[in-house]
């Protein structure tokens, strides 16, 4: 009698850590598939006519979402690899799509489309075309353009500087820094001139601080004879950079070819940001780590933070007790980038045995 006792105790004890397990299988969002890049109200129109094809404007769409994702994940350097790309093939990376609005007005289709990819997928990709891919992280700086005329010892900041007029009239989608322009401020102008002889080593602390952002871009513009020269001071994440570059000469008044500088200006912005952000997708350090799964919630919340890391490849349960969860992550970075990484979603671990712990 006490053998049939314990037979059924421990069959119910069977049953309980076999129904918590396939709980935490199924209500998992610990699936690579589940990492994606969303791009989202991508817009389409187009005479409504008597061929009218719905299935092919929202190929349209797809080829559209394909390229913003690449112009805020690649370096221009290495957009025009990416541009030979087959529609079938942008199909293969799609994990899903929606259309998120459409409607008739005057004879012509409009559509927004939201579109999701595979980060997997176009990681691979990118791989294969020996890309390294950067993390599409937005920032938010501080962006001040200073028109330095040497000739006549004058200095433009801000309503009389063409570029500082222009430089947000053409915001795209897909651009990764989103630039705060400061407000016409008499100070910021005497200081700058107080100092007009020694621009370079100034370090515009002043004028930076009453925007409360530590990432900045200065661009001085030294006009006065047959080149312009440009300094970029550049601080991200604490970081500082200092850029001198020659530019052909142009008309400050001319707003095509003032609008010309600046998109080349952004561009090149953009590729210093993304080379701060690189992934090498080439490197993929296998990690087995270890996790309490006492609480499902928590379980389930480190998951779906781990889906939503670009550095991770891919991770899947391994294995699994009555008190752990073991993974089994392809990371790619190093071992202390992978600490650096989870610390910043606060986790901790320490190695034991080989096996990352979650502390």
């Amino acid at each position: 009698m006490k053998h049939i006792y314990q037979n059924i105790k421990l069959r119910k004890l069977y049953i309980f850590f076999l129904f918590s397990a396939v709980f935490n299988i199924f209500f998992s969002t610990g699936i690579s598939a589940a990492k994606t890049f969303s791009i989202n109200d991508v817009e389409l129109s187009t005479p409504f006519k008597i061929n009218f094809d719905k299935d092919k404007i929202i190929d349209e769409g797809f080829i559209q979402a394909f390229n913003q994702l690449i112009l805020s994940t690649v370096q221009s350097k290495d957009y025009q690899k990416l541009k030979k790309i087959k529609l079938n093939q942008i199909k293969s990376m799609i994990d899903t799509f929606s259309i998120k609005e459409e409607k008739f007005v005057n004879e012509i289709y409009y559509i927004k489309l939201n579109v999701s990819f595979n980060k997997k997928i176009v990681f691979d990709l990118y791989e294969n075309e020996n890309i390294f891919p950067s993390l599409p992280v937005k920032k938010d700086i501080v962006f001040i353009p200073i028109i330095v005329d040497q000739n006549k010892n004058q200095v433009k900041m801000f309503s009389d500087n063409t570029i500082y007029n222009l430089w947000n009239s053409n915001v795209k989608n897909y651009d990764l820094l989103n630039y705060i322009l400061p407000t016409e401020d008499l100070e910021d102008i005497n200081l700058v001139k107080k100092n007009i002889e020694n621009l370079e080593n100034f370090k515009f602390l002043e004028v930076v601080k009453k925007y409360n952002l530590k990432n900045y871009i200065i661009s001085i513009f030294f006009i006065g004879s047959d080149q312009i020269r440009l300094l970029n001071k550049i601080n991200f994440d604490n970081k500082k950079t200092l850029k001198n570059n020659l530019l052909k000469n142009i008309d400050f008044n001319n707003i095509n070819e003032v609008n010309k500088l600046i998109e080349i200006l952004k561009i090149s912005f953009e590729d210093y940001w993304k080379s701060q952000n690189e992934i090498n997708t080439s490197v993929k350090l296998p990690l087995t780590i270890s996790v309490k799964n006492s609480n499902n919630i928590k379980i389930n919340e480190f998951e779906k933070k781990l889906s939503n890391l670009d550095l991770i490849y891919n991770f899947y349960i391994y294995k699994f007790d009555n008190k752990n969860n073991i993974y089994k992550i392809i990371f790619n970075g190093t071992p202390n980038k992978f600490i650096e990484v989870m610390k910043n979603i606060n986790y901790e671990f320490e190695l034991i045995n080989k096996i990352w712990v979650m502390k």
